[in-house]
């Protein structure tokens, strides 16, 4: 059990009050945890409670040099205090200031730590940041904890490696792939070891996750390298389970990072020798050129099957649905679910365009459709199949109409299901007929007044867009900081409330609670498919989630149903 101390300095004290977005300054905050002396840093949470705070904290060795494409090792216990007092570097990515190789770094926040006389054992989540896999970070201008902080759980948000450096794989034992997620469990295996001292219980551990986040959570569900790390998780906005089987391999990938950086391509060893070469910045600058129609596609690297590699741990042996249908997963409460317009808001760009003059976007969905929709939506490619699969969406979504301004809806609900909600909606229906495990399943539609995406026309929020309801849970220093009389907050309280209640009992809904009156959230089982509607109030459905959409894609993308195991 860790100890702390307090070092009051004397200029300001008793002087300084707390800025949700600055550390207290008269105070100096310093741990000494399992692999040495930790120094933290203060915020406050929304409610006045002190947060305290430890950021940047290395959780793994530095993966530089000839240690860049290969597993995390765990890191080594430290001599001098360690400065946890400010945000650590984000993983190699674009447009950021301050990004490093060694980023394998978390926060920690918690409202309360144990002292020798005090023992405290606060419920641990860990929130995997989204980023579609080759952006974001677990940085608190995005995951700030003052909302969340104000319930008793311990809060702990983590970097791992993205793009390339995190995914690339070439399907053999000089890259397997899955650095990324291989780094998620270093993480959580650091959790185990060191969360006490900070004031977490390490037996209770909820992983949570969101969109690159949530398919990380939904795929530690079935790792064997996961196994015994977590006790509940949530998934939002997004699963690993979606309409295109995870591939073994992303050997085009690779080539095609090692052509965009001059490397040889002629054998993996040649080609890696070569990129070891290559700065971090050259990797993250060459983003953009992955890209293939616009913006599409929106997901590029995904996780792989890896092959069996001597004296190697494998985080994903099998095909995860397999995984799933067998029953080899962790039996672990789950909560999952997604927003009303996910990804709707891409045809915000289009319309812009179009009103500039520039109708290219409907020139190629018009006369290149069976091209482009297999890029944009997520499924094979220049087959007979895809071709079918391409004329079906387009019958149902758009009417078999040439997409114009004036048919646009259409094309929103279908980036919605092919990037986020068949995923989701395939994933629960799965989970529950492999198990009778507790699960609970939600659709958010609450409106507020502001959104990650805004109508350039009337600077109003467009719809629930992908992230909106994160701003409910976290406190993100692009929106305002909500206050005790903000229309938002019985929002903050509701979602903050169900986070801390899951957390501590595997159930979303605290009993007898003047903020959940007269709510019920019934599982969701393969018999009763029932869901939690979240809105400014809360209802329960029955059936699924836009019916007839789903429909159509379980239809285009069967999947055999097994036995409960």
């Amino acid at each position: 059990m860790g100890r702390i101390s307090l070092t009051i300095l004397c200029v300001f004290a008793g002087l300084l009050k707390f800025n949700p977005t600055f550390a207290e300054e008269s105070e100096i905050l310093e741990l000494t945890s399992p692999l040495g002396k930790v120094k933290g840093s203060f915020l406050e949470t929304r409610l006045g409670k002190k947060i305290y705070c430890f950021r940047g904290i290395r959780y793994a060795e530095a993966p530089v040099g000839q240690k860049r494409f290969q597993p995390a090792e765990p890191v080594k216990a430290w001599t001098d205090v360690f400065d946890a007092s400010v945000e650590g570097p984000v993983c190699p990515q674009p447009d950021v200031a301050i990004m490093s190789e060694d980023c394998l770094r978390l926060n920690i926040y918690s409202n309360e730590l144990p002292t020798k006389d005090k023992n405290v054992k606060k419920p641990v989540i860990v929130y995997f940041h989204p980023g579609g896999f080759y952006g974001g970070s677990g940085k608190s201008d995005r995951q700030g904890p003052e909302y969340l902080l104000d319930k008793e759980v311990l809060l702990v948000t983590v970097n791992y490696r993205i793009g390339s450096l995190g995914f690339m794989s070439s399907g053999d034992s000089l890259l397997p792939g899955n650095l990324g997620l291989k780094d998620q469990v270093i993480a959580l295996r650091w959790i185990k070891n060191n969360i006490a001292s900070f004031g977490g219980d390490p037996d209770c551990v909820t992983i949570s996750g969101y969109s690159a986040g949530s398919w990380s959570v939904s795929l530690h569900l079935v790792s064997p390298m996961s196994k015994g790390l977590f006790h509940r998780a949530i998934s939002m906005s997004g699963t690993a389970y979606y309409q295109k089987p995870l591939p073994k391999d992303q050997k085009n990938l690779a080539t095609k990072q090692a052509e965009i950086l001059g490397c040889p391509t002629d054998t993996v060893g040649n080609m890696l020798i070569c990129l070891n070469t290559k700065t971090a910045e050259e990797f993250a600058n060459s983003l953009s050129q992955f890209c293939e129609w616009h913006g599409d596609p929106i997901l590029v690297w995904t996780p792989v099957i890896e092959p069996e590699v001597n004296g190697v741990e494998r985080f994903l042996p099998d095909d995860p649905v397999k995984l799933l249908k067998e029953g080899n997963f962790a039996q672990v409460p789950y909560m999952t679910g997604f927003n009303k317009d996910e990804f709707g808001s891409v045809i915000l760009l289009p319309i812009a365009e179009a009103k500039k003059g520039n109708n290219s976007f409907f020139e190629d969905w018009n006369t290149n459709w069976d091209h482009i929709a297999p890029i944009s939506f997520l499924y094979e490619r220049d087959t007979p199949r895809s071709k079918e699969i391409s004329r079906e969406l387009n019958k149902f979504y758009n009417h078999d109409k040439p997409v114009s301004l004036q048919n646009l809806q259409g094309m929103a609900h279908l980036y919605c299901d092919a990037v986020i909600a068949y995923s989701v909606h395939r994933f629960v229906n799965l989970l529950a007929t492999a198990t009778d495990i507790p699960l609970y399943y939600y659709h958010f539609m609450y409106q507020g007044r502001y959104s990650h995406v805004l109508d350039p026309e009337t600077n109003e929020p467009y719809g629930i867009s992908h992230h909106d309801e994160m701003m409910y849970i976290f406190y993100m220093k692009k929106f305002p900081f909500f206050k005790k009389d903000d229309p938002e907050i019985p929002t903050v309280e509701r979602m903050t409330s169900i986070w801390e209640h899951f957390a501590k009992t595997g159930e979303p809904i605290p009993k007898n609670n003047e903020l959940f009156k007269n709510v019920t959230w019934e599982r969701f089982t393969s018999d009763k498919k029932r869901y939690l509607e979240i809105n400014k109030e809360f209802s329960l459905k029955n059936g699924l989630i836009n019916t007839e959409r789903m429909e159509l894609w379980d239809s285009l993308f069967p999947l055999e149903q097994s036995p409960k195991q």
